[in-house]
């Protein structure tokens, strides 16, 4: 392994924090435990940002070196396996194949895009079915596997088009990673941030709490971002052109029917997403949690008189190794809870109260949206950053629900780089198609970035607040 400025930093600063806890006359406040914790964390945090370990061996790692060395318990540790969010993302997996093996995804998609006439019409139209895909599809990385076959079906239709077919392929990814905030089950990163606030703070946020405060977030910077896509991607040129683009077009590059009748199939399995959706979204009414609404969900999707999967191809598209990172993740923050450490870092915060609400959120939105460029892992941001956030924030008279949501959402910007996230890189490099380049990427993310960042803060400090989430 070749060492450079961005691991050396990281391993000397970690070894620092280490040396320096290790020292019993240091911080006499803290604890055994408490200092145990923080050198663990310390050095995962060093391991995600330095090494090429794999991020869920060493969320595996820091949680076995907690139970050992007696922090926590084993019970602990592997009780948070089974949590009611990781079988909610589980269940979701099963019920997103159940939808994807039916083609029901693409010829929804054709649906709406078919209706386009120019250019800007087809960026919205195709924005707002890829904000809709969230409710459908868990995670980023299977709603742009599950986007590539409708991208390369308007690609071939639009082929003469270069400039614009280059502008699809940015808007993808872009709307894929920002549209996931709309939902609890949209990325991984929003089932650690639920986690680390009930066992850190006793908030619980539920999936109806999440989706009513991250539903218009999502939808105001999805379209926006859409327009920026648009404007720095495109020329004016390219942009006064017509659109025509028929189902039929469509139909000629999906290997499923996008018109005519919903198959019987098609139809079970629309009934079953509305259904389900409406019974999370509903969940104040009836009270039945959202993680066993999924699981009955499951079963339906799997059965083999109304299924539309087998449950052993169900579960091989689970994310095994991210629930595992989950897990491991939920279980250090308990641990910084229960030692003391949490509280010790609270005490620690510059200003304490005397911090204004609104820059201790400001500072902590910059620093999750420039997290990307260390951390390619939105998981891996929100397992660092999250318990940081949460602690700071009560020390700082802030709530911590609205600071942990801030630094979740503004962790969704990932554009920076190819590498940044899964869904750029899988839109970076597609064959036979024209993509974009990393100076695409660079262009766009000069806009994006405090475009999005500027517009999470609002919603922290003007929107939320009216949703029933108070700055502090």
């Amino acid at each position: 392994m070749v060492w450079s400025p961005r691991r050396t930093v990281p391993l000397v600063l970690a070894l620092s924090v280490c040396a320096l806890l290790a020292v019993p006359g240091n911080f006499p406040g803290l604890s055994g435990e408490a200092r145990i914790t923080l050198v663990v964390f310390a050095l995962a945090t060093c391991a995600r940002v330095g090494t090429p370990i794999d991020d869920t061996y060493i969320a595996l790692g820091a949680g076995l070196a907690l139970a050992v060395t007696g922090v926590i318990s084993t019970d602990t540790l592997f009780g948070t396996l089974g949590d009611p969010t990781v079988w909610l993302l589980i269940c979701a997996f099963v019920l997103a194949a159940a939808v994807s093996r039916t083609g029901l995804a693409a010829r929804a998609a054709a649906f709406l895009v078919s209706g386009a006439r120019s250019v800007r019409q087809l960026t919205h139209l195709t924005t707002a079915a890829l904000v809709v895909s969230a409710f459908a599809v868990p995670a980023t990385s299977g709603r742009a596997a599950l986007a590539l076959p409708v991208f390369l079906a308007l690609a071939a239709v639009l082929r003469e088009r270069r400039r614009l077919v280059v502008m699809l392929a940015l808007l993808f990814p872009t709307v894929i990673l920002l549209s996931a905030v709309a939902t609890l089950i949209g990325a991984g990163a929003h089932l650690i941030t639920v986690g680390v606030l009930w066992e850190s703070a006793g908030e619980h946020v539920g999936f109806t709490r999440w989706l009513l405060l991250g539903l218009p977030l999502a939808v105001v910077c999805s379209h926006l971002a859409a327009e920026a896509v648009l404007v720095t991607t495109t020329r004016r040129a390219d942009r006064r052109g017509p659109v025509r683009i028929t189902v039929d077009d469509i139909q000629r590059h999906s290997p499923t029917a996008v018109a005519g009748p919903l198959t019987p199939p098609e139809a079970r399995a629309a009934l079953l997403l509305v259904t389900v959706v409406a019974l999370w979204c509903s969940e104040p009414l009836h009270g039945v949690p959202p993680a066993l609404v999924a699981l009955i969900g499951a079963v339906v999707a799997a059965s083999p008189a109304l299924g539309t999967v087998g449950l052993k191809d169900a579960l091989r598209t689970v994310p095994w190794s991210l629930l595992l990172f989950m897990a491991a993740t939920m279980a250090m923050g308990v641990a910084l809870s229960a030692s003391g450490a949490a509280s010790w870092l609270v005490s620690g915060v510059p200003g304490g109260t005397r911090v204004p609400a609104w820059l201790f959120l400001a500072v902590v939105v910059a620093v999750s949206t420039g997290a990307h460029l260390l951390l390619q892992s939105r998981s891996a941001r929100s397992s660092v950053l999250v318990p940081l956030v949460v602690a700071a924030a009560a020390g700082a008279g802030v709530n911590p629900v609205s600071a942990a949501l801030a630094s979740t959402a503004a962790a969704g910007f990932c554009h920076t780089l190819p590498a940044s996230a899964k869904p750029v890189a899988l839109f970076a490099d597609v064959p036979d198609t024209p993509t974009y380049t990393p100076r695409d990427l660079l262009r766009l993310s000069a806009v994006l970035a405090p475009l999005t960042a500027l517009l999470v803060l609002a919603f922290a400090l003007a929107v939320w607040p009216l949703l029933g989430v108070p700055v502090s």
